[in-house]
């Protein structure tokens, strides 16, 4: 073949072997237990039920893992199947009770994909399951016959997932943590360089590698089998170890772009984070944890706080906020290298067993994760939920008009509707043309082929393993028109073998799918038709909001002790809740990125929204769990000081929301920003030298380094805000 033509072109896209071998194994596992039951035992129900029991799950299916580790799963998921298939042949008596059932199982096996990819990979072929029985003829007596042939399906296609050939598997997330891993020690050895004064560097070392890697491992950026959104420790540890590189980029660029040395003390501290970031990028890639035993960056941390305390009476506030910074720094390199071990089975360290760790789901079981995990997608405020309640109601309101107008195949309707619905309605409005478009060419080549061979099944025997392979093989990657062509074309080729065939069944079929894509687009408009893009903004709008609020409440209650000694409890419920809705924005920009609003809309700094807030709910975590335990207040005109900061940066995190909500259209408000020699706190904290205790003035310097990161984090958001309304501007001012 010519690797010029555009057949050799289509055939070179990096998608274009998986989904040939998708279509072999559907070929093979689909149709060759078709034919055996249908010819050679002469059972035309099994072998229908055998076929979409092992095609939905070799086309649709999206599992985790080696083809070992998919076979368990495949395996388990026959039970589901079989009762699936047997709810759907009872309730299929009436219109209502099997329009009820619909809403049920659509919900339920939707819904139980926030549970992680495992759950979710499966739940549009238990959703089929269930919608190929719930159709009239209402025979309860078939069941047998129906179980049988489904069981035989589905082994089959976990036998053939599991001995076929594989070929490349997408790079586990793991791995790619690691590279970003990697590239951030190496960025955190410059930065400790210039700090030591020997790197010579006079602007921010180069991070070109750490901002690539870093993109790589968005949830977005990574093929949705390797995402880690389940409730596993794995995927909990994953997450972690993500969200904590982001802040300590975050942190090492403040620490690069003006908080410099010479220091010797900071530069060795650094070092010694870069080095135990090269060991846990090692963890993620051997995929093993270390064996237990002292950990040399704790070490450091400890010898480093000790040094802190002895020099903090002479220390400049320049001196005290970069001590501050890399002690951040370094504390969530050590959190890192803590989530990498739990994510490979190493038990948290006794220091983490506490309420309100960060690693507290270390400590639990897994049922107490899963339903942790359930119970906070369990609000109209998550997407995932929204998406399981919407194709409920599509795929509920599609069996009862079904019933109701009495049309044949209604299978089809429903198969339409699963297909074409959308999590925004202009996606699924897009999505219809196309499908009609190859619909309606599909049954015109149905319709001649039937018009042909007449009742002659030997053509449609051979027709229908041609039409699988190449139109599920090659017509994904040339688009919509494609698939539902060959979708047709199978549907026809498949029935006319059980079947008397005849001009009807195509007809049906397309009409069968534009009142399915009908259903689907009103229930795409009527549920939530902006799809995550609205509730992206409102959620990482909430939750810069509920990160000013947590900022001036922590900032109160370690400032002012004794006044708030009852606190505590409300403080780390309201980390919680603030975690909790940043987990809502990751889900909700996960699922934008698959949208189609946000490739023709300008990009917001979502991450920028997402790595603000993480500052303050894991820096203010951290600094609870360092200086809760004080009980000394801080001298008056300090703790004043303070509180002043932390009101002024929850503004500008508030005025930052607000222009986040507007998108971009409202100029942010510039927050405090000055430099650490003429910072109040800190100033005011190196003329009571003589007052506090040395562990108060860490503490001082703890939280006005945490305040002015926040607003240091923000104002990132901010510039680009800025840059995003002054390119609207321009473009504007260009039109005229």
């Amino acid at each position: 073949m010519d690797p010029a033509s555009p057949l050799g072109r289509l055939l070179r896209r990096p998608d274009a072997a998986p989904q040939l071998r998708r279509a072999l194994w559907a070929t093979l596992a689909g149709l060759g237990v078709f034919y055996l039951l249908r010819y050679g035992f002469d059972e035309p129900a099994m072998a229908l039920y055998a076929l979409f029991g092992a095609l939905p799950l070799t086309l649709f299916s999206r599992l985790p893992g080696t083809a070992r580790e998919r076979t368990g799963p495949l395996l388990a998921a026959l039970p589901a199947g079989l009762f699936l298939v047997t709810a759907g042949t009872l309730l299929a008596a009436h219109s209502w009770s099997a329009a009820l059932g619909m809403f049920v199982v659509a919900f339920v096996t939707s819904y139980l994909g926030v549970g992680g990819p495992a759950a979710g990979g499966l739940a549009t072929s238990f959703q089929l399951y269930y919608l190929l029985p719930c159709f009239p003829p209402y025979a309860p007596d078939a069941l047998g016959e129906r179980l049988g042939g489904l069981a035989v399906g589905m082994v089959t296609a976990a036998l053939v997932d599991r001995f076929l050939w594989q070929g490349p598997l997408p790079p586990p997330y793991r791995l790619l943590l690691a590279d970003a891993v990697d590239a951030a020690a190496e960025y955190c050895a410059l930065v400790a360089r210039r700090v030591a004064g020997t790197g010579g560097e006079t602007t921010p070392p180069p991070h070109d590698r750490v901002d690539r890697t870093l993109f790589a491992t968005r949830l977005s950026q990574v093929a949705l089998p390797e995402r880690p959104t389940g409730a596993s420790l794995r995927h909990r540890g994953l997450y972690d170890v993500r969200a904590l590189l982001r802040h300590l980029v975050n942190q090492l660029d403040r620490i690069a772009t003006g908080l410099g040395g010479p220091a010797p003390d900071e530069a060795q501290l650094l070092d010694r984070t870069a080095e135990g970031l090269r060991r846990a990028a090692v963890v993620l890639r051997s995929s093993a944890a270390t064996s237990p035993g002292p950990d040399p960056l704790v070490e450091a941390l400890r010898s480093f706080d000790v040094a802190r305390l002895a020099a903090v009476r002479s220390a400049t506030p320049r001196r005290l906020r970069l001590a501050a910074v890399v002690h951040d720094t370094a504390a969530a390199g050590m959190l890192l290298a803590e989530a990498a071990g739990i994510a490979f089975g190493a038990a948290p360290s006794r220091p983490w067993r506490h309420l309100g760790s960060p690693f507290r789901y270390a400590t639990v079981g897994a049922p107490v994760r899963y339903w942790h995990r359930l119970r906070l997608h369990l609000t109209p405020r998550s997407v995932l939920f929204q998406n399981a309640l919407r194709a409920a109601l599509a795929l509920a309101g599609a069996r009862l008009l079904v019933g109701s107008l009495d049309l044949p195949h209604g299978f089809w309707v429903l198969l339409a509707t699963l297909s074409l619905l959308r999590t925004s309605a202009s996606d699924t409005r897009g999505a219809l043309g196309p499908a009609f478009l190859g619909t309606g060419l599909g049954a015109v080549v149905a319709g001649l082929l039937v018009v042909a061979a007449g009742d002659t099944p030997a053509v449609y025997l051979v027709a229908a393993p041609l039409v699988v392979l190449l139109g599920f093989g090659i017509g994904p990657l040339l688009g919509t028109v494609w698939v539902q062509a060959a979708l047709t074309v199978t549907l026809v080729t498949v029935f006319a073998q059980v079947e008397p065939p005849g001009l009807a069944i195509p007809t049906w079929r397309f009409l069968d799918v534009l009142v399915g894509g009908v259903i689907g687009a009103a229930a795409a408009l009527l549920a939530w038709p902006r799809g995550a893009g609205s509730e992206l903004r409102r959620s990482a709008v909430r939750f810069m909001a509920t990160s000013a609020q947590t900022c001036q409440a922590i900032t109160e209650r370690l400032c002012r002790p004794t006044a708030h000694a009852d606190t505590a409890d409300a403080d780390a419920t309201m980390l919680r809740a603030a975690d909790r809705t940043l987990r809502l924005v990751q889900a909700a920009y996960t699922q934008y990125r698959t949208e189609g609003a946000s490739r023709k809309d300008p990009e917001l700094p979502w991450e920028l929204a997402m790595a603000s807030g993480y500052t303050t709910v894991g820096g203010g975590a951290l600094l609870l769990s360092e200086h809760a335990a004080d009980t000394a207040p801080l001298p008056s005109d300090v703790a004043a000081q303070l509180v002043a900061l932390s009101a002024r940066v929850a503004d500008g995190c508030r005025r930052s929301a607000e222009a986040v909500r507007c998108a971009g259209n409202v100029r942010p408000a510039e927050l405090d920003g000055r430099p650490a020699d003429t910072s109040g706190p800190l100033t005011l904290a190196a003329a009571h030298r003589s007052g506090p205790g040395p562990a108060a003035l860490v503490l001082i310097a703890d939280l006005e380094a945490w305040l002015t990161g926040i607003s240091y984090a923000t104002t990132r958001v901010d510039r680009v805000l800025d840059d995003l309304r002054a390119g609207r501007a321009a473009g504007v001012e260009h039109r005229s």
